[in-house]
């Protein structure tokens, strides 16, 4: 018998595991058809995992773009070739004591708008390769920098050697490369030796459950998609317009306000208040379209 509930499942990812592996431990536990994550954890890192569940899936692009919330410790005067402590270390160095106004100027250094170079210890491709493949084999290759965005909103050092730090961040942001940065800034090294999710676009970690409370739980704690999304300014359709919408016909939108300045997206939901569908303003053709139809009750 398959759980056919759908939402965005909450999990307390432990320390060890991929995110692939708790993907299928959580498919296993809840015996749902589908399960898919919403932005990876590294293996060493913890902490905050929403996975969409079922028709949760369709959706789960529009919450990739999400800011991300960590946690997190930096070891200072040592480096390694994959910029966190799983790596094989490169160099060990002395690391400085930081008075109260260097570590604020170092945070006001990696706050705001800034570039950074992917790590070659990732997933990005190149030429259809993945860049931590080539790394294996010892290989080098170019980055082109990415735009990214930092809050660095605590910062402190408590010992020689390590830093410990809260942040959020946007999407793309490599918080390893963040460290391995704040050590050349420094000119000692540095490596990223402690990652926890706590939060990720809507989702906080208060709210996530771990795999062994889940698998003792007596019901699936799922959030709603209509909550998940309650971000998006909702359209609200009769009981005639909903049926049109399911089967996939488009002139039921017709009467749908334009949107206001930079929305592109809205929730279509029937008189209770149910999500129907997401709907996306097509700007050239000056019309709301259907994105993904969602079956009711699932």
């Amino acid at each position: 018998m398959h759980f056919s509930g759908s939402g965005i499942l909450l999990v307390d990812k432990p320390e060890g595991p991929s995110s692939a592996r708790v993907v299928a431990a959580v498919k296993g536990i809840i015996g749902a058809r589908k399960v898919g994550h919403l932005g990876t954890l590294d293996p060493f890192a913890s902490g905050l995992l929403p996975l969409a569940v079922n028709e949760g899936t369709k959706v789960a692009q529009h919450f990739l773009d999400a800011d991300k919330g960590y946690t997190g410790a930096i070891t200072l005067g040592t480096e390694t070739d994959t910029q966190d402590r799983t790596g094989t270390v490169l160099s060990r160095r002395d690391a400085p004591l930081l008075a109260a106004a260097e570590l604020d100027a170092l945070r006001r250094e990696f706050s705001g708008c800034l570039n950074q170079v992917p790590p070659m210890y990732s997933a990005l491709k190149q030429e259809g390769t993945r860049l931590y493949e080539l790394a294996r084999k010892g290989m080098e290759v170019g980055r082109e920098s990415r735009a990214i965005r930092v809050d660095l909103v605590r910062l402190e050092q408590v010992s020689r050697h390590e830093l410990e730090f809260e942040l959020t961040c946007s999407k793309g942001t490599y918080v390893r490369t963040l460290a391995a940065d704040i050590g050349t800034f420094l000119g000692c090294g540095a490596h990223l030796s402690r990652l926890r999710r706590v939060a990720s676009g809507p989702f906080g970690i208060a709210d996530a459950m771990t795999l062994e409370d889940l698998q003792a739980a007596p019901d699936v704690p799922l959030v709603s998609l209509n909550r998940a999304l309650g971000h998006l300014q909702s359209a609200v359709f009769a009981p005639e317009a909903v049926e049109r919408l399911r089967r996939g016909i488009q002139g039921s939108l017709a009467g749908v306000p334009e949107p206001v300045a930079g929305e592109t997206t809205r929730r279509a939901v029937d008189r209770d208040g149910e999500l129907v569908a997401l709907i996306g303003w097509e700007k050239p053709l000056r019309a709301w379209q259907l994105l993904r139809v969602l079956n009711p009750s699932r």
